[in-house]
């Protein structure tokens, strides 16, 4: 038997390209009017809690429309999408913004424009979901949901978040101060936001070719991962930024070095697993490059142009 009408309808949006842009637009701005009526309804509340809470909050609506549409890739503009937004809607919220803060929205607001057209760029349509989404709802077929949710969803979340607390405590501790030890900071942001460029370009590049197998070219010869050493050196660089300003909140650099752990231990294991799975001679590529630093090793002479 064929589709029912539907069915058929749902099939046809989830396989629009248009579609699926349109729907994943509107979720995000309902997510962030949320957001706003929220912030504005609890004045008295602390501003990191607040701000926390807002995050968890769209976070599952993001997740809800996710779950309806059965593509949990619904959120993965989120990662770029939430701190532009949590970061402008603090600066316009204090009395004075200062070159600092001018200087953090910048980089913050070209790390996440670039990630999210990235993100356009690769979207297909709603039927098209990450590969470990996929993989995950393989691994645990009943607790889906649940894994998306704790995993998927609200755990990076939480690592963003806690990356971008520098950035937002600057803001608003910081108003009017400003000096020239910014600097080392905010060129490390700089550069992690073009390791991603240049790296999510070669990739592009690579894959239209159609060539298949290993990519071993650019930025890609001498690491596996140089598209998540920006986005390790792009939360440093927030961190140090800040650092100077406000020496006594160390602690806040916890965000940056979550977010190098998850890199670490999650993302990049698991991307190898994948393609050793997926390309021979994976093993010989792992044993010529790094992980993360794009630096030729004695070996790598012996890799293909």
């Amino acid at each position: 038997m064929g589709e029912t009408p539907d069915h058929s309808s749902q099939s046809a949006v989830k396989n629009s390209r248009t579609a699926g842009f349109a729907i994943i637009g509107a979720t995000y701005l309902v997510a962030s009017l949320i957001g706003i009526t929220i912030f504005l309804a609890r004045p008295d509340v602390p501003l990191f809690p607040r701000l926390l809470f807002i995050d968890v909050v769209c976070t599952v609506f993001v997740f809800a429309v996710g779950v309806l549409f059965g593509n949990a890739s619904v959120y993965d503009p989120y990662w770029s999408v939430a701190p532009i937004l949590l970061a402008t809607g603090v600066a316009a919220w204090v009395a004075h913004v200062s070159v600092g803060s001018w200087l953090l929205l910048i980089v913050i607001w070209i790390w996440g424009i670039r990630l999210t057209a990235n993100w356009a760029f690769t979207f297909r349509n709603l039927n098209s979901e990450d590969w470990r989404y996929r993989g995950l709802r393989t691994q645990f077929p009943r607790a889906f949901q649940l894994v998306s949710l704790a995993g998927i969803h609200l755990f990076p979340t939480l690592v963003v978040f806690v990356c971008l607390m520098p950035a937002l405590d600057f803001m608003w501790n910081a108003q009017g101060t400003t000096s020239w030890w910014v600097l080392p900071g905010l060129v490390i942001g700089l550069v992690g936001i073009g390791l991603e460029l240049v790296a999510d370009l070669q990739m592009q590049r690579f894959r239209a070719a159609s060539t298949g197998g290993i990519i071993r070219v650019g930025l890609w010869r001498h690491a596996r991962h140089p598209n998540y050493l920006g986005e390790i050196l792009m939360w440093w660089g927030v961190y140090l930024f800040v650092l100077p300003m406000l020496p006594n909140d160390w602690l806040l650099g916890l965000g940056a070095l979550a977010n190098t752990a998850m890199f670490l231990f999650i993302s990049i294991p698991m991307a190898d697993r994948r393609n050793r799975a997926r390309f021979a001679g994976f093993d010989d590529y792992v044993a010529q490059t790094s992980s993360l630093w794009p630096l030729p090793r004695r070996s790598s002479r012996n890799l293909e142009a």
